[in-house]
């Protein structure tokens, strides 16, 4: 069904306009919503209660869909159902109970974190990525950072809207503050510390220093996921790291380093301390130690 011809999805978009909610939490319920009604082939305004369970059920058993993701389709239909349509009194969403467990995450060791960043070769992936180890950054984080974020004289780098919409500073070392000057050397775009070169074929004819100078939009995601694929695949490491484990990979290394937990939350933005205790459960320094004094306890 097209979007045009169905009134509620205009509305529902207006309303998620209205809300507090970072630009890809408003294009994803409005997209959940958009397959509610893909799935009935009609208005979703005028679906029933036991229409929305039978639908939660199809998610749950035949598409096997995650935790997090019920979790965001569950939030997307409740505002829909709820708040726009006024069925304040549907007991479908209290009864659809989500369990989402908390695996631990990937850990690569620091010399296979060396050999994957080593093998990259195009210079603004590898900053890209050595950067991310280097600080902690989401992959997003860092391909929208600009030249004023950098801050030589504290030697600190400043993130801004980061997720839920909050800045924070972390800091970087010096190296790694010349590192980035000596890339954006390359191109000196007034702007994007990581600009986009551009895919277009006309584009590919203008020498690449060139394209990224000019330049209206940073570097995409999908580029340096794409680029951290191949290098995977070139150094050998686990099959399922992703630049996201870089991330991990920086709080498990600073935590062996004896960088304070409380610290370590700080500079990943999160919002609680106990989202970063699971870190602690995957140093081998902090492992070793507590071997060793299980070992003098001992009588």
């Amino acid at each position: 069904m097209h979007k045009l011809t169905c009134p509620s999805i205009s509305q529902f978009e207006q309303l998620v306009e209205l809300k507090d909610y970072q630009p890809p939490t408003k294009k994803e319920y409005v997209r959940c919503l958009r397959k509610l009604a893909e799935h009935y082939h009609c208005d979703p305004a005028t679906l029933t209660q036991d229409q929305l369970r039978a639908y939660f059920l199809f998610l749950r058993q035949d598409k096997h869909c995650s935790g997090s993701a019920l979790s965001i389709i569950k939030a997307a239909l409740q505002l829909f159902f709820r708040q726009q349509l006024g069925h304040a009194d549907w007991t479908v969403f209290g009864k659809l109970v989500i369990r989402r467990g908390q695996p631990l995450p990937l850990v690569l060791s620091r010399p296979e974190v060396q050999r994957v960043l080593g093998v990259l070769r195009e210079p603004r992936f590898r900053t890209c990525l050595r950067l991310i180890y280097h600080t902690g950054l989401r992959v997003g984080e860092a391909v929208r950072l600009k030249v004023t974020d950098l801050d030589g004289a504290s030697l600190r780098l400043h993130v801004r809207q980061g997720k839920g919409g909050k800045d924070r500073c972390v800091p970087i070392s010096a190296a790694m503050l010349q590192e980035l000057r000596a890339f954006w050397k390359t191109h000196r775009h007034p702007v994007w510390l990581f600009p986009a070169p551009g895919c277009a074929w006309r584009e590919r004819a203008t020498p690449l220093a060139q394209r990224l100078q000019q330049a209206d939009r940073p570097m995409s995601v999908s580029a340096v996921q794409n680029a951290f694929r191949l290098a995977r695949a070139e150094s050998g490491i686990h099959p399922q790291a992703t630049v996201h484990t870089l991330r991990h990979c920086y709080a498990t290394h600073l935590l062996e380093e004896g960088v304070s937990l409380r610290l370590i939350s700080q500079y990943l933005g999160h919002q609680s301390l106990d989202v970063t205790v699971i870190y602690t459960h995957l140093t081998a320094t902090h492992e070793g130690q507590a071997r060793a004094a299980l070992e003098r306890l001992l009588p």
